[in-house]
């Protein structure tokens, strides 16, 4: 396998050394889909190359983290294939899409399927379940649904042409010398007493030990409650079903409903769950980063290899200039050859941490690692 990071501002710089590669997985701010045509700028740099991607609260490079850019990486497979399919968001009929999706892609050979999706009008737990469902145990499924800004204003997914609202894509990779591993973990506290989930509907969540749920959040909050929904970053909700405290994900708020005082979620809230609040300083998110590198660090022969960061936008705007801080503990983990990309998200796709079973997060760093023999 061959690869090669890239990053366009207003102009390419240099030329490339890759210039026929088969591959392009691409982040870009919303600020350049709207202002340029992106298919074609990474055509003009790639143009053999099929494209998939998304929009981005902020790009993943190497070491670090910039801002209205188009980055990502381009790849050469030496035997792997892969195909690309795609789907047009349909509200209530996420599960359908994820297991229309991966039977597309279903061959004997399938190792990894690599999902980026609509953030804002798609219920990623459905998706995941979808996708999930119809995958075989042994092919490694993760990916993240497009960022934007802190605000959850857009969200959009690009096939081979430019970006766009209400799309799903997923990347099937093929062939028994490919290797992928993966890991996701957080680094958030839960703090305050835990309460039940007593009345939900999908990703909606409208009562909490039988009182209203935005009612609630907001006396946490306190003044920090006029900046809803953007404040909620900073306070996601682990919730848990019964007797599986071990097994708790993270739930980020994405709107608010002050007619029905609920409050709206990009993935699941089950009635019956139960929930807590949760906290987190610069030091544990930069921790968290470094076991989920710790995790997917499993290169050890020397080749080449790609590792895909799909962090939250929540963590971002916690740590602020300090954000770097979570790329650079994953990259003093990694192999030190590897090609470091990816994206701030609306949330994150990867198997959980303690089950192994593939589901939406938020507020987690997730690493997918790529190589051949």
């Amino acid at each position: 396998m061959k690869s090669e990071l890239f990053s366009w501002h207003t102009e390419w710089g240099r030329g490339s050394d890759l210039s026929d590669a088969s591959l392009v997985i691409y982040f870009a701010a919303p600020t350049v889909i709207r202002g340029h045509n992106v298919s074609d700028i990474l055509r003009k740099r790639y143009p053999l190359a099929r494209q998939i991607g998304c929009s981005s609260g902020g790009e993943i490079h190497d070491a670090g983290v910039i801002e209205d850019s188009i980055s990502g990486v381009a790849l050469s497979f030496d035997r792997a294939e892969f195909k690309i399919v795609s789907a047009s968001a349909n509200s209530g009929e996420d599960y359908h899409i994820g297991v229309e999706l991966a039977s597309q892609l279903l061959r004997d050979d399938l190792k990894w399927v690599f999902v980026l999706s609509d953030g804002l009008n798609v219920n990623g737990s459905d998706l995941v379940r979808g996708l999930s469902e119809a995958l075989p145990n042994n092919v490694l499924l993760t990916g993240g649904l497009a960022g934007g800004s802190p605000g959850f204003g857009e969200s959009f997914v690009g096939l081979d042409e430019p970006p766009q609202a209400l799309r799903i894509g997923a990347l099937g990779v093929y062939g028994s010398g490919l290797h992928c591993s993966s890991g996701s973990m957080g680094g958030w506290q839960v703090f305050g007493p835990p309460r039940q989930i007593t009345r939900a509907e999908g990703n909606i969540l409208y009562e909490l030990d039988g009182a209203p749920a935005l009612d609630l959040y907001k006396h946490y909050l306190g003044a920090e409650a006029a900046e809803l929904p953007t404040s909620a970053l900073l306070y996601p909700l682990a919730i848990w079903a019964p007797g599986q405290t071990k097994q708790d994900v993270v739930r980020t708020i994405v709107g608010v409903d002050e007619a029905s005082k609920s409050l709206i979620f990009t993935g699941d809230v089950p009635v019956g769950y139960s929930a807590k609040l949760m906290s987190a300083s610069f030091a544990q998110l930069a921790r968290g980063a470094e076991q989920s590198a710790e995790q997917a660090r499993v290169n050890k022969n020397g080749k080449e290899s790609v590792a895909i960061l799909v962090s939250c936008i929540g963590r971002k705007l916690l740590m602020g200039q300090m954000v770097a801080d979570e790329i650079e503990a994953v990259k003093d983990v990694l192999p030190q050859a590897t090609k470091i990309t990816g994206f701030y998200s609306y949330g994150e796709i990867a198997p959980h941490g303690y089950t192994g079973n593939c589901q939406l997060h938020n507020q987690t760093m997730t690493i997918t690692t790529i190589w051949e023999d």
